[in-house]
């Protein structure tokens, strides 16, 4: 029987892009889309496909994916969200905090209480895999964008707790690294307020490059597929720098801390 999975935006480039290798490689999607697009139209055209309206954000619009996966007897395997917005671009102080928690919902919360949604409906006879999709900051300062790292930072956590708190579960998190998609448009239109951030982005449209590709994206999925809980569950990884390998897999086997949230340092002591 061919294996199901749950797309979260698929009407992004990444969940679209996701969405085609997984059809590709024998899956059963099921996707949600806020905004019809040519990405949606493209994927309607498909089969083993499902696509639902529903915004995650809307409180009473997200429960149409749990009502969709029961009605169809869709239990699924896999979950991979690709939903995400950079803005409100800008400090802090200078923000509406309207604007800044709303982006909080869309960068963490949304996503988790759909998730939490549609847990009831996995197919608890088989191991179930979760992946997010990280973002910048998690080693340094990511001046400007802290709605969207506060909210990528706890994902991280997020997938370490709930690692720890279930068996029969992988829950992980990707960084793509600079992957063309139309999310840059976000910082080209915030301008001065990117600060430093613009320039990059501005320079890397410009170059033409695609940066890391979807397939290198897919990749990394399959091969966190094929590994046990405890190679890769609760971890972080980033698909543009990471090397993986079977020496990788050794090393976090062996090493329970690598590829998480840690304070550096710990044992200091002043002389």
């Amino acid at each position: 029987m061919s294996k199901k999975i749950v797309i979260l935006g698929i009407s992004a480039d990444i969940g679209y892009k996701i969405a085609k290798l997984y059809l590709g490689s024998g899956f059963k999607v099921v996707g949600t889309f806020r905004n019809h697009n040519s990405n949606v139209k493209d994927l309607k055209n498909k089969k083993n496909i499902d696509c639902v309206k529903c915004d995650l954000t809307d409180r009473n619009e997200y429960k149409r994916l749990s009502q969709r996966l029961q009605q169809s007897n869709f239990f699924w395997t896999h979950f991979f969200s690709s939903v995400g917005t950079s803005t409100p671009i800008g400090r802090f102080f200078d923000l509406s905090f309207s604007d800044w928690s709303e982006s909080i919902d869309i960068n963490l919360l949304c996503q988790l209480k759909t998730l939490h949604d549609i847990f009831q409906w996995r197919d608890q006879t088989k191991e179930t895999t979760i992946n997010f999709m990280a973002g910048g900051g998690t080693n340094s300062s990511f001046d400007n964008y802290s709605a969207y790292t506060v909210a990528k930072i706890a994902l991280i956590k997020f997938c370490e707790l709930i690692d720890s708190e279930y068996e029969n579960l992988k829950i992980q998190i990707l960084g793509p690294g600079f992957v063309r998609t139309k999310t840059h448009l976000e910082t080209l239109n915030a301008g001065r307020a990117a600060g430093k951030n613009y320039k990059r982005v501005k320079e890397f449209i410009k170059s033409g490059e695609q940066g890391t590709e979807f397939e290198n994206i897919f990749s990394v999925l399959n091969w966190i597929d094929a590994k046990e809980k405890s190679v890769v569950s609760g971890r972080n990884f980033s698909v543009a720098h990471d090397q993986f390998s079977q020496e990788l897999s050794l090393q976090l086997e062996k090493d329970k801390n690598m590829y998480k949230l840690r304070r550096l340092n710990n044992e200091w002591k002043m002389s």
